[in-house]
């Protein structure tokens, strides 16, 4: 132990001043992880320079070659010298009383960090010619420089090339991960500062091969969402809602996906504040919170969101490489994204993804003839849904069992309906034709046919009507001529005993029986028949999840939710055709009808031109 303690005595400290090329090596550490870092860092100084096209060239991954083109407003050779100087910057400048503001930021990059500590760790070549002006060149290898000296650039802006990325930093390059990798981290970055400026035109190529190529769009929320589409996918530009609302200085824009196009990953959830595409928890909070009743917790909606906020209320310079943000009030935020997202939705009524009829005709398209196929022009199934696959078996299935297809106005579904049954067929969900497997209703539109899922759609219905009723009050109950008494296990008698009088408000009255029982005399006038014992067994389970601490209220989608379920017209159950029609009315008008309280369908639509294609007629 003494020679241990004598090892670690402590010794007089001696402190030395770094010599600079040090210092941007250490600053390089912070600021430059990765090419994909290095990538950001030059793009975002194109967009702060006014480029209306940029252009990204990459080789290994970035680690050998790496450039990035511009037609920017340029340096001159005075800027150009003072650009690779540490904490030497354009985009802050003084007040009148001569102090710089760095909580009012209002362009991309802002450090002047970037671009030394690039040249402290890789050679950066850097050519640029102004508006008005001759051309230069300036070289930066390992922190030392070489020039400017005049060079040859055909228009205005720069293009800035960084070879043999950390060789003066080796130990760095063991942390970079395959050329795969980091070319799909650049793409990654290339794609988000894309997204936040459609105006701009971006390319990026990888040893040649265009994996980017994105031309301008025009400004407004058409040339957004063309953008995002390009993106995000073609599918999210047919099945996203416009989002806008604003609050005091904050206003928030963007595009949400409905909830039945969901995803198994929140991967498609973006953020921009004041233009800067940022990773923070706040979207994920306000994303869970406004789609909480449409979406089972394992699934995730897609969506884009663009917060413009005084650059006073947020403080941009949390991380070195700029990717994460602070509030000032990050409560208020987070209310105004959640708020935008719901109203959003609700503007979206019954509407329900084009996704699920392409899904549906992708699975029919396979049982057709095994022989020989009427066409060619088949197209693939989509990704596989794991919220469709049950509402679609193989079309086989109807030779399995005996089908209940009955006619609504006549033995068959000829065109000779009587004037006010044809009338139907202009609703947006038309005239109800037929019930299959007494579970689903075939109603004729004016241009194809819908098939809804009748215990989904019903369990929605109740549960929005459950909800209005809470939002005025406490919801109705009815009295049973005879109690029911159910039967559970003693802890989830006691769970559901604590909150009677919780329960009592949403229209569900009950008393302890026993021990290990309970007895329901009223239930939720709304629901009409009800499966009692399932009803009560189910909110039991949810009692046990929610917790002692919150209030019913607070989890107001998982305890409605049971009781709509229990409480909506059952799987197997024959209905009028009077029953189907109000269902399809109801449908269309209410919100979210269009997907159950756990994010599946409650119907898709076919139109009559895919349904021709089918049986090769196109």
């Amino acid at each position: 132990m003494a020679n241990r303690a004598q090892k670690i005595s402590p010794v007089k400290n001696v402190i030395h001043r770094l010599p600079p090329g040090a210092v941007n090596r250490i600053a390089a550490g912070e600021v430059i992880e990765r090419p994909a870092a290095v990538v950001k860092e030059l793009v975002e100084n194109a967009l702060d320079a006014g480029a209306a096209r940029i252009d990204i060239e990459i080789e290994h991954g970035g680690k050998t070659r790496l450039a990035v083109t511009d037609d920017g407003c340029g340096m001159n050779e005075e800027d150009l010298l003072l650009a690779v100087e540490r904490h030497a910057t354009s985009k802050l400048s003084p007040g009148a009383d001569g102090e710089y503001d760095l909580m009012n930021i209002a362009t991309m990059g802002f450090r002047g960090e970037a671009l030394p500590s690039i040249g402290a760790v890789a050679r950066l070549s850097i050519t640029t010619r102004p508006e008005s002006g001759d051309a230069h060149e300036l070289k930066v290898e390992g922190g030392a420089l070489d020039g400017p000296a005049p060079a040859a650039f055909g228009g205005h802006g720069a293009r800035i090339e960084v070879r043999d990325l950390f060789y003066a930093t080796p130990a760095r390059l063991k942390f970079l991960k395959s050329d795969q990798a980091e070319t799909t981290a650049i793409g990654e970055t290339v794609r988000r500062l894309a997204m936040a400026r459609h105006d701009v035109a971006f390319t990026l190529a990888s040893s040649g091969r265009k994996i980017v190529n994105l031309s301008a769009e025009a400004p407004g929320n058409d040339g957004r969402l063309k953008r995002l589409a390009a993106i995000m996918g073609k599918d999210f530009g047919e099945n996203a809602v416009p989002i806008y609302a604003e609050r005091e200085d904050a206003t928030v824009s963007g595009f949400a996906g409905l909830p039945t196009f969901n995803r198994g990953l929140p991967d498609k959830q973006f953020l921009f504040v004041n233009g800067r595409p940022v990773r923070d928890k706040l979207i994920v909070g306000a994303v869970r919170g406004a789609y909480a009743d449409f979406l089972a917790r394992d699934r995730h909606p897609a969506v884009a969101l663009f917060l413009e906020i005084p650059s006073a209320l947020v403080d941009v310079n949390v991380h070195p490489a700029k990717t994460e943000v602070r509030f000032r009030n990050a409560g208020e935020v987070r209310g105004l994204l959640a708020s935008a997202l719901r109203h959003a939705l609700a503007e979206a009524g019954h509407r329900a993804s084009t996704t699920t009829s392409a899904y549906a005709l992708g699975r029919m398209t396979p049982q057709m003839s095994a022989v020989t196929p009427l066409h060619s022009g088949y197209r693939p199934a989509p990704e596989r849904n794991p919220y469709l696959q049950d509402a679609f078996a193989p079309v086989a299935g109807l030779n399995d069992r005996q089908s209940v297809f009955e006619s609504v106005d006549a033995p068959s579904a000829r065109a000779e309906e009587a004037p006010e049954t044809a009338t139907l067929t202009d609703n947006p969900l038309g005239a109800a034709r037929a019930q299959l497997h007494e579970t689903y209703i075939v109603a004729q539109t004016a241009d194809g046919l819908v098939i809804v899922d009748q215990h989904a759609a019903h369990e929605r219905l109740v549960y929005e009507r459950m909800k209005a009723a809470l939002s005025l009050g406490e919801v109705a109950g009815q009295g049973l001529l005879l109690p029911e008494v159910v039967d559970l296990s003693s802890d989830e008698a006691d769970r559901i005993e604590k909150r009677f009088d919780e329960f009592a408000q949403l229209g569900l009255v009950m008393e302890r029986f026993g021990e290990d029982a309970v007895m329901v005399r009223e239930t939720p006038a709304m629901l009409g028949e009800v499966d009692i014992k399932g009803l009560v067994q189910s909110l039991a389970e949810d009692l046990s999840s929610i917790g002692e601490s919150l209030a019913l209220k607070e989890r107001l989608e998982e305890v409605c939710s049971s009781m709509a379920c229990h409480g909506s017209i059952r799987s197997g159950r024959r209905m009028t055709g009077e029953e189907m029609n109000a269902l399809l009315r109801q449908m269309e008008a209410t919100p979210h009808s269009g997907q159950c309280n756990h994010g599946r369908p409650t119907y898709v639509e076919l139109k009559l031109a895919d349904i021709e294609r089918l049986f090769g007629r196109r």
